[in-house]
């Protein structure tokens, strides 16, 4: 399969994809050219951007510090939520320390983080 090679193939890549992007709608048959272009355009600029562009999951802390705002909890409060020490709590959230398989287990579930930021994989 061809790849984009520099920033400069991108950069004209994602000006052609917007262009097709408004000559093309739901109704667009599957064999339209454009559609069809479209596609090929998009899937070379996803692996492009998957190379160059990575994106990180976001930390257990921030994700963590988050949900306090959003709830509008104290430390306190979610410390006992979670069943664990405001103390234990504040390690975590400070990064010096890691849940352990439980605590995540209990985190992930209450406060509706993917496991995978929990465990940090």
């Amino acid at each position: 399969m061809a790849q984009i090679k520099d920033e400069k193939q991108y950069k004209a890549m994602m000006t052609r994809i917007d262009e097709l992007f408004f000559e093309t709608d739901e109704s667009t048959p599957a064999d339209d050219p454009r559609l069809q272009e479209l596609d090929l355009l998009s899937a070379l600029v996803e692996e492009y951007e998957k190379e160059h562009f990575p994106i990180e999951l976001p930390t257990l802390s921030a994700t963590m510090h988050s949900r306090l705002t959003e709830n509008n909890m104290s430390q306190k409060e979610l410390a006992l939520m979670l069943g664990m020490t405001t103390s234990r709590l504040n390690a975590i959230l400070k990064g010096k320390a890691n849940p352990t398989f439980e605590q995540a287990r209990i985190i992930s579930s209450r406060l509706h983080i993917d496991p995978a930021i929990v465990l940090a994989v």
